[in-house]
């Protein structure tokens, strides 16, 4: 990938992207408390802050995940904050499987149920994922019937990126929003962002990250690209030679898992918003 086209990618980076959020909160405890203090409304004390922390899957071919910033404040509580960009991947039940997936690394074997932390799952999305306006939703458990709170200590949260409110809330998404770090209020955030994008050993790390995930995205497309050309020749035959699903996979030479997932549906794949950019220059 040219290198001219990596920097531009670089410059237009914001901390609603991953790979850059990731890196300004990883061991930086005065940044990671003072988003928490905000999205929280309350003082917090981190003392470990991981970026890109990924948890593995008990079971065998389990689904693994990777936490975009991996916070535990002194209580022990466990904190899993990921930023949402667009709408892909943002399906409100991938809440619940971080929390469970969190929820499964807190316990050694012999500890008691209660002695389970809190865990605190919070999706900063770009757009306002429950469309009510709020600044901030807190999700807790409550018992449908007496509408008290079933007080468990699991905890998700959505915050709505979108919100241009004049408060702190409201300055911080702002900041999240901010491609040059001389345009970010608060400083913690500015001198991380500043670092990562106007530092020569900082550059260097995102240039490196940003051209990686361009080149496996182009794997993944060419993967995609090549199932899609498949699916339009199945379809060809179907229409033209009058032939059943089986018959045309059969004439493809289409076998095994690959045959499965044609028999379930043809679909369209899914582009990233690099796809263009990237795939030009390979």
């Amino acid at each position: 990938m040219a290198k001219e086209n990596v920097n531009e990618l670089v410059d237009k980076l914001t901390l609603f992207d991953d790979d850059l959020m990731s890196r300004v909160f990883d061991n930086n405890i005065e940044a990671t408390e003072l988003m928490l203090r905000i999205i929280l409304g309350r003082n917090i004390n981190v003392i470990r802050v991981i970026g890109q922390d990924e948890i593995k899957s008990h079971e065998v071919g389990g689904r693994n995940i990777t936490l975009d910033v991996h916070a535990i404040d002194v209580n022990g509580d466990e904190i899993d904050i990921e930023v949402q960009g667009n709408s892909a991947g943002a399906h409100i039940r991938r809440a619940r499987y971080h929390s469970s997936m969190v929820d499964s690394k807190m316990l050694d074997e012999g500890q008691e149920f209660r002695q389970l932390k809190d865990s605190y799952i919070i999706f900063i999305y770009k757009h306002d994922k429950l469309r009510k306006g709020l600044p901030v939703y807190h999700i807790d458990r409550y018992i449908r019937e007496t509408e008290e709170l079933f007080d468990d200590g699991s905890h998700i949260i959505y915050v709505n990126g979108n919100y241009k409110g004049n408060d702190e809330i409201g300055q911080l998404m702002n900041d999240f929003r901010q491609t040059d770090s001389d345009k970010i209020h608060y400083a913690a955030l500015a001198k991380g962002v500043k670092h990562f994008k106007d530092t020569e050993k900082g550059r260097e790390q995102m240039c490196e990250a940003v051209e990686k995930y361009a080149k496996e995205y182009a794997k993944e497309y060419a993967k995609e690209y090549a199932v899609k050309e498949k699916m339009i020749s199945v379809k060809n035959l179907m229409e033209n030679m009058k032939l059943t699903v089986d018959q045309a996979l059969n004439a493809l030479g289409i076998q095994g898992d690959e045959r499965k997932n044609h028999n379930k549906s043809i679909t369209k794949p899914k582009l990233g918003y690099l796809s263009r950019d990237i795939l030009k220059n390979f």
